[in-house]
């Protein structure tokens, strides 16, 4: 299928986000995928991931998630210095900020001829969290989360009641959890207490651990492992063709 590919600047209430929109070309209507990227924002990897999902029938969002704290188009490199400067925008911004973005999204998707109504979310590292946070709402039939950051932690600034983890009585779809074994930032303690919450509060979800490092999905960097890539692909596309379609 072919693809293309454009930007649209939303107004949220905490400023203006550059949202990258990557869909079939041509007439039709399709389900949209919200598409967290990592804390350095839409990189290379994060592209072609986005355009691989397009060009399976979706269209599909990509949101410039520390809009309020970068000027518009900024992309951090994967280096000491980007990682330092993500990791400071993470901790500065609100996780009710992430829910206005996600609003903004879905008003600008209701506008679109193109849009079909279904909804599904998935996003890598911070953007696992940011996916998971997506299917607090409603609309989200599917999502896909790869190795969520900060789900067993509050390292993302919270108000009281406000933690992904302490709303999953509104999760209505399903999920698809992804994780690295050898990934040290969510240690094994830390994934086994996510998924005894999921358990309990009794949410349609799949759980996979595999052996692969943190990042393991993106291809670039030594962390990349392309075999298992592929399978998270298929499992998430495997989500996606079933609560979408």
């Amino acid at each position: 299928m072919l693809i293309q590919s454009h930007h649209v600047d939303l107004s949220t209430p905490t400023g203006t986000m550059r949202t990258y929109v990557h869909r079939p070309a041509g007439e039709g209507s399709y389900p949209a995928i919200l598409f967290y990227s990592e804390i350095f924002q839409q990189t290379g990897p994060i592209e072609r991931t986005a355009r691989l999902l397009a060009g399976y029938g979706y269209a599909v969002l990509v949101p410039e998630v520390f809009h309020e704290l970068n000027p518009i188009g900024t992309v951090l490199a994967y280096d000491n210095a980007g990682r330092d400067k993500g990791n400071a925008d993470k901790s500065a911004k609100s996780v009710e900020a992430y829910d206005s973005d996600n609003q903004a999204m879905i008003d600008w998707l209701g506008t679109q001829r193109w849009y079909n109504g279904h909804l599904g979310a998935m996003g890598v590292c911070l953007g696992g969290h940011l996916a998971f946070r997506a299917a607090l709402r409603p609309e989200v039939q599917g999502t896909a989360c790869f190795y969520a950051t900060d789900l067993h932690s509050h390292v993302i600034p919270n108000q009281p009641g406000q933690h992904s983890m302490e709303r999953l009585h509104e999760i209505k779809g399903e999920l698809l959890m992804i994780w690295g074994k050898q990934d040290p930032h969510i240690p094994s303690a830390g994934r086994a207490d996510v998924y005894r919450k999921l358990h309990d509060a009794e949410l349609n979800f799949t759980w996979h651990e595999f052996n692969g490092q943190h990042a393991f999905m993106r291809d670039e960097g030594e962390r990349y492992d392309p075999q298992l890539a592929m399978i998270g692909y298929q499992l998430a596309l495997d989500l996606f063709s079933r609560t979408l379609r």
